[in-house]
């Protein structure tokens, strides 16, 4: 399963690495009124790609964060209502 993991990723990194290839072509942002900025094509979709892909995953590990918090105070209730050891033992059977 690894072994496609990894052939899956070398798979993507050689797509990218094609596209940035073929399509090394500068480009004019117009930012303002008479302010342009000057780019190469792949630059701006990876920039375009940070920008919608960064705060997903930042919520996402947000929502990790809190949910290790919850368990880890459920963990912490649990361990303290555990009864004392002697209290769990069986009783003697009755003949």
């Amino acid at each position: 399963m690894q072994f496609l993991k990894t052939l899956f990723w070398v798979l993507v990194a050689v797509l990218v690495v094609l596209f940035a290839v073929r399509n090394w072509t500068p480009v004019t942002l117009n930012l303002w009124t008479d302010i342009q900025a000057e780019t190469k094509l792949p630059m701006l979709v990876f920039v375009g790609f940070l920008i919608g892909w960064l705060p997903t995953w930042l919520m996402m590990r947000a929502r990790l964060w809190t949910m290790k918090r919850r368990l880890e105070a459920l963990d912490r209730q649990r361990v303290g209502a555990v009864p004392p050891v002697d209290a769990m033992e069986d009783p003697e059977p009755i003949s």
